[in-house]
């Protein structure tokens, strides 16, 4: 059975960039006759804002957008991703890792998404450095994927990325571990997501193959963007979306999606413009 998610982190409302994302995973989902289901990736609790989660659940269902299921917060899934990181501790595949931000980046190259990690911490700490962040080690060799939208795509983490860290200096877990570890407990066989996580996609299935779980099937979409050019993003200020009014703002996400959107006179419902689009009904 296809098996779906949305999975919003609570540092703010939901704006239209997120509304996207749901929409084309709920969409996705509901077209294979799977299930959709909803976590909250409340992780980082210094940039979560009070409340931002039940709004988030809020909006979603004054959209339409119904969940199968009980909602998942990783913040009560710890125990879990501790037993991860002992695992990979104990197959040699983590370490501890000393080293700032600032000594990263005078001596690392240029990487995907910041200097590449020179390695220093590889063979041990160094005299006088104390543990901060845990890493992955990484190994040459291409990961490989077909993208459901984007096509094939390859990369060599450990020439690109470098060892990434899966739990961070202030003692959260990374993001990329995390995830890993809740698609394979919730069974998650297809993600639909932006094409700002594209990248850390092959660092994701690298994960999924040193723990021994499946891969999803991946599609990423193109993004909204700012009249800037950048991410629309709580960074870039978005604006919540509207969900005292969600129909035109629903109409404006299927349109950004290329998908069908029926004639303004035949509108009343949110319920009923999804329905319409899942039955691509004529305009």
């Amino acid at each position: 059975m296809y098996i779906g998610r949305f999975a919003p982190s609570p540092t703010g409302p939901l704006h239209f960039g997120s509304l996207v994302a749901a929409l084309a995973s709920w969409l996705d989902a509901r077209r294979h006759g799977g299930r959709w289901l909803l976590r909250i990736e409340d992780l980082d609790p210094p940039r979560e804002v009070p409340g931002a989660a039940d709004a988030i659940l809020r909006t979603l269902e004054a959209f339409g957008l119904s969940w199968d299921g009980p909602v998942l917060y990783q913040s009560s899934r710890l125990e879990t991703y501790w037993a991860a990181l002992d695992e990979l501790r104990a197959a040699g595949h983590a370490y501890d890792c000393g080293c700032t931000r600032r000594e990263i980046a005078e001596a690392g190259q240029p990487g995907l998404d910041g200097p590449v990690y020179p390695g220093t911490c590889r063979a041990g700490l160094p005299p006088g450095k104390a543990p901060r962040a845990v890493r992955l080690r990484t190994e040459a060799g291409e990961i490989t994927f077909t993208d459901r939208m984007q096509g094939p795509i390859r990369q060599d983490v450990a020439r690109e990325v470098g060892d990434f860290v899966i739990r961070r200096a202030d003692g959260y877990f990374a993001y990329q571990l995390a995830v890993v570890v809740d698609d394979a407990f919730q069974g998650i066989t297809h993600v639909v997501r932006g094409a700002d996580l594209l990248d850390s996609t092959p660092r994701q299935i690298l994960l999924q193959r040193l723990l021994g779980l499946p891969t999803p099937a991946y599609l990423h979409h193109r993004l909204v963007l700012t009249p800037e050019g950048e991410k629309l993003s709580k960074q870039t200020h978005a604006p919540a979306v509207d969900d005292t009014n969600p129909v035109p703002t629903l109409i404006r996400a299927l349109e950004f999606l290329g998908e069908p959107v029926p004639r303004p006179a035949d509108v009343r419902s949110p319920e009923e413009i999804l329905d319409h689009a899942l039955n691509k009904t004529s305009p």
